[in-house]
């Protein structure tokens, strides 16, 4: 397979994923599906890890991975003048954006899955919102949960959604990675070193 036509299943692969995280960090600001005040909301999910570093800034490179493919195979092995290389060797580098913007994801999901949510819990007869747990305590304690008693469930929506973003995220850095190694065999090899058997196309 010319590196071309790999580099484009990775850019189709990231872009579901990159709607996946945006939809994810959306959710998030609706804790157990309702709506609470600004303050309310668990201060990780405005960092916009998934809207804006596996959302957003994945975009770029994905798209650049969908469009080497449409340049022109045949004749381009060997030939620099045809910008083949340098649009692989481009690729790396959006590939790198891709890494650092899916990296600010995982690391703000994780640190949001280890200090938990922001929830409102019972002291005395009013109801105070805070973060009740610790260095994740809760996550091997799930009988700790109830003490979140607003809004209803937003425990498990708050680590199903922000495990999401995790998994996703690494998955993202997976795939920029593989591009790195592919944008370099394709400067290094030329993309489509099968088609150079004739102005045709065939070998």
């Amino acid at each position: 397979m010319c590196s071309g036509s790999f580099a484009k299943c990775l850019g189709v692969s990231l872009i579901p994923l990159a709607i996946v995280c945006v939809l994810c960090n959306i959710l998030l600001f609706f804790p157990g599906g309702t709506t609470v005040e600004k303050e309310q909301i668990t201060e990780q999910v405005w960092y916009f890890g998934g809207i804006l570093g596996s959302g957003v800034l994945m975009i770029f490179p994905a798209l650049v991975f969908l469009g080497l493919k449409n340049n022109d195979c045949c004749g381009c092995c060997g030939n620099e003048s045809c910008g083949k290389r340098f649009a692989m060797l481009s690729s790396i580098l959006f590939a790198a954006v891709g890494v650092v913007g899916a990296g600010y994801s995982v690391i703000v999901s994780a640190v949001a899955i280890n200090g938990g949510p922001q929830c409102g819990i019972k002291n005395g007869t009013v109801i105070s919102w805070t973060y009740p747990f610790e260095n994740g305590n809760y996550l091997t304690n799930s009988s700790m949960w109830p003490v979140c008693i607003e809004p209803s469930g937003v425990v498990s929506w708050h680590l199903s959604l922000f495990s999401v973003l995790l998994v996703m995220g690494l998955i993202q850095i997976a795939l920029c990675a593989v591009q790195v190694i592919n944008g370099l065999l394709g400067c290094l090899c030329g993309d489509c070193c099968g088609c150079c058997g004739g102005s045709d196309g065939s070998v």
